[in-house]
């Protein structure tokens, strides 16, 4: 595991391949977390020997839906329901940095397709918004507990990712980001990319479990293909 420096102050946790790196995994926290412990959760539950898993921390902001306390965080949010105005140039620009992040790992020689963005949370918010939005065709989206943002953007911003892969994983008693938010934005998705599975845990609130892990291996696995 190495630490290294980013641009525009953002720290990422680097969890090199064992094996030859043929693919690469970026996953973004929640709010107020860090990358490092993600780092720590793709090594041990995700593990597969020619993945690369990077997963930054955002920079400190104020949040004004924590009273305006400054915490990393991709994005402003105000409220959580339905009609809560979005940070709309936050999210954008979250999105551009993971956009960024991509880009570096195609100029390394790992293509697109074996590129998958994720993430918990505001960070899944922001997986879902990058990953559809970029330009060339990826691997994989996968989604944790969270909802997606700017929806009425989609499908206009999607060019390249109209059929990606995508697991979406919520919580049935999430009290943080309401287990229906996630419903909706997967029948939103669904809408223009029926290939998007999404996964309901009983019992579970804003967390993540064995369970949950076990099926994200599995997509990995599937939609990675041949690495040997």
């Amino acid at each position: 595991k190495q630490w290294y420096q980013r641009r525009v102050a953002i720290t990422a946790g680097v969890i090199e391949a064992s094996g030859a790196h043929k693919a690469s995994v970026i996953f973004l926290h929640g709010l107020g977390d860090t990358g490092h412990g993600w780092s720590d959760v793709m090594a041990g539950e995700l593990n597969l020997g020619h993945v690369k898993y990077i997963c930054p921390t955002a920079t400190s902001i104020p949040v004004t839906i924590n009273m305006g306390m400054r915490m990393p965080a991709w994005y402003d949010i105000t409220a959580i329901h339905e009609s809560a105005a979005e940070d709309e140039a936050g999210i954008k620009k979250s999105s551009s940095y993971v956009h960024q992040l991509i880009a570096e790992e195609e100029s390394k020689g790992i293509p697109s397709e074996k590129i998958f963005v994720g993430g918990f949370s505001q960070g899944g918010a922001i997986a879902l918004y990058s990953g559809l939005s970029y330009k060339h065709r990826l691997g994989g989206i996968i989604a944790m507990s969270c909802y997606l943002p700017l929806r009425n953007e989609f499908p206009g911003v999607i060019t390249a990712n109209t059929d990606v892969p995508l697991i979406q994983c919520h919580g049935n008693i999430d009290p943080v980001v309401p287990y229906r938010f996630g419903q909706v934005s997967s029948i939103l998705v669904n809408s223009f990319n029926p290939s998007i599975q999404f996964r309901t845990y009983t019992g579970l609130a804003h967390s993540a479990c064995p369970e949950e892990f076990r099926d994200i291996k599995k997509f990995l696995t599937q939609n990675l293909g041949d690495l040997s």
